[in-house]
């Protein structure tokens, strides 16, 4: 209770002391010019006066999901005022608070902190972020802010250095450039947290278009070979810019960039911002063809966050301060719709072909297919649940079920893409639901918070239906098996091969592995590791779990063509693995007799192909 009482009454204190001094900024000057040794240091003058205050490390980050602001990598923390060191206290429950007293006679606080980024390549930002040619800086990782000031009331004056001869881009306005430093213009705390930089030795600027509004690819690499995009690529992303502007009819932000790190080894994921995005692949994923396709839905997911997530959020994602928490029930929308639409986006702007489309399709369907957990955790809870499942291990995913609102989301958007396209004979479609939801005027960024009746009212109005009952009904259901409603309606079905597609063949190549989730129910990695298990398949039955190590195919040592071969003489010989857990050996017989098993989608020519209709180009057709 004293720690509770300190912290409102330093707020009010807080409150007062920036009512009367509401032109101060707080500076924050970061030097990362040991980014290639991993290490930041950061150095903040915040407004303060006479009495208690406590400052915060931001904890829910936007984006992700989750109170993962990464406070234990937050190392020499030391606070001055006047002059003198001030002792501070970290709250007993609030982790994240920092109470201290500034002495009479003092005007602002001083803060030096440095942050450590860590070697391993897991997590989302705070997850390895620098090498020794690159690195992305995240201000929310190097800054304090005062406890009771709303992020959008509060204002930063950032500055930052690189190490000699980087090249940098942000959606940050450059107020000064000089040969030590960048300056940028101040902003509110939400667009500084809102607002990474890129910087980097291997650097190149793609420029995308003529808009008014300009778009750029900005990439750092650990080679320069790795910068190397093929103007076929490059039309993709143009055209890109193009279907976004096509779809939503507006545009909510000054200007765009895609920053783009390519390196092996920093973590890998994609972070929405509303002027930017950081996106994050292995170093040669622009170049090589496996890796190209397999993150060719990355940029279009992100960017379409920026109307959907950014412009158009949940009111339980927008808190209005990173130290409250989020509420992600809507996130089938904030995540699902997003993916559903950058998969669309994907195809429209010939990142993949469409049959490329519908093998990546396919696999969502498959994947989802045997999710057994469904049978008991809905997808509403995976959504409410969010923040405890992005940090989930992988092992029994298919039984504990993982942040399923991005692919199974994407199946029920699908199918309210063409619920409504039947409604309407044809007339209306999902695009006119972004048009209506995400559109408006264009403009500088801001947010639209919504609940989940403005979704159902919204769709009411493109399509009258009983969307409440829609959505309710799917999000609570734990019938077994994907909702393939959507991929029956557009004049398709899931169905299986023996032969591997491009997309499968992207996937195995690029990660090294045999894909056997839908015949034998595991994948094997280089070397014979087991990571996952589905639930209730025929490997999971005979006894074989995550974390062993495949040894031995009927009595022959572990290969890729080993195991194939035996499959394909499975109807004759039944298959035996000898499989290594731990300092263990056994011998497992597998209830299996059948081919490999590759999920793809069949044309049903009884059905109009609306599915092709849907990743048509827009662009095209609205000039």
């Amino acid at each position: 209770m004293k720690h509770h009482a300190l912290a409102c009454f330093a707020a009010l204190v807080w409150s007062a002391a920036f009512a009367a001094a509401q032109n101060r900024a707080v500076t924050v000057e970061v030097d990362a010019r040991e980014a290639p040794r991993r290490i930041f240091h950061a150095r903040l003058s915040i407004p303060a006066q006479p009495g208690p205050m406590t400052l915060l490390y931001p904890k829910w980050i936007p984006g992700e999901h989750g109170p993962t602001g990464p406070i234990t990598d937050v190392a020499g923390l030391k606070l001055a005022a006047a002059g003198k060191a001030i002792p501070w206290q970290r709250d007993p429950v609030e982790m994240y608070a920092l109470h201290c007293d500034v002495p009479a006679g003092a005007d602002k606080i001083d803060v030096t902190l440095d942050y450590l980024s860590p070697a391993e390549t897991g997590g989302f930002s705070s997850g390895s972020s620098a090498t020794a040619r690159l690195a992305l800086i995240s201000w929310n990782q190097m800054l304090l802010y005062p406890a009771g000031v709303s992020a959008d009331s509060i204002q930063y004056a950032a500055s930052l250095r690189l190490p000699s001869g980087w090249k940098y881009a942000t959606s940050l306005g450059l107020a000064q450039e000089t040969p030590d430093a960048l300056a940028f213009a101040p902003v509110s705390l939400t667009t500084l947290v809102d607002s990474p930089v890129l910087a980097g030795a291997h650097f190149r600027v793609v420029t995308l278009g003529t808009e008014a509004v300009a778009h750029r690819i900005d990439i750092a690499a650990d080679s320069e070979a790795a910068l190397a995009l093929s103007p076929e690529l490059v039309t993709s992303y143009k055209s890109l810019v193009a279907e976004t502007g096509a779809l939503f009819g507006a545009r909510h932000y000054r200007h765009y960039d895609f920053l783009v790190t390519l390196s092996d080894h920093t973590a890998h994921f994609g972070l929405e911002h509303h002027e930017s995005s950081d996106d994050r692949v292995p170093e040669r994923s622009l170049i090589d063809d496996a890796r190209r396709r397999l993150m060719a839905g990355l940029l279009p997911h992100e960017m379409t966050h920026s109307w959907n997530g950014k412009y158009r959020r949940p009111a339980g994602l927008a808190p209005g301060s990173f130290d409250q928490p989020m509420q992600g029930d809507l996130l089938w929308v904030y995540e699902g719709l997003t993916q559903y639409l950058g998969q669309v986006l994907m195809a429209r702007s010939s990142l993949l072909t469409p049959d490329q489309y519908r093998e990546s399709l396919a696999l969502t369907a498959a994947g989802m297919d045997v999710q057994k957990g469904r049978a008991w955790r809905p997808l509403a809870d995976t959504a409410v649940a969010a923040q405890l499942l992005y940090g989930a291990r992988s092992d029994w995913a298919s039984w504990r079920r993982g942040v399923d609102f991005y692919p199974e989301s994407e199946l029920l958007w699908l199918e309210a893409d063409t619920l409504i396209r039947q409604q309407s004979r044809g007339s209306k479609s999902l695009d006119d639901f972004c048009r209506l939801f995400h559109g408006g005027e264009s403009g500088p960024p801001k947010v639209v918070p919504y609940r989940f009746e403005d979704v159902v009212a919204a769709l009411n109005q493109v399509a009258p239906h009983d969307w409440k009952t829609f959505w309710t009904t799917r999000l609570a259901s734990t019938r077994p098996g994907a909702p393939l409603g959507g991929i029956a309606a557009s004049g398709w079905k899931l169905a299986y091969r023996e032969e591997p597609g491009e997309m499968e063949k992207a996937l195995e190549e690029a990660g090294k592995a045999v894909d056997m989730r839908f015949s034998l129910g595991f994948m094997v990695q280089e070397g014979g590791a087991i990571p996952d298990v589905i639930a209730d398949s025929p490997a999971a039955r005979a006894g074989i779990g995550p974390g062993m190590k495949l040894v031995a195919v009927n009595e022959r040592r572990y290969g890729p063509d080993i195991l194939r071969d035996a499959l394909k003489a499975s109807k004759s010989r039944p298959l035996e693995l000898l499989v290594e857990n731990g300092e263990f050996l056994k011998s497992y017989r597998l209830d299996y007799s059948g081919p490999e098993r590759y999920q793809y989608l069949e044309r049903e020519s009884s059905k109009p192909d609306v599915l092709s209709q849907i990743i048509k180009p827009l662009a095209a057709r609205a000039r």
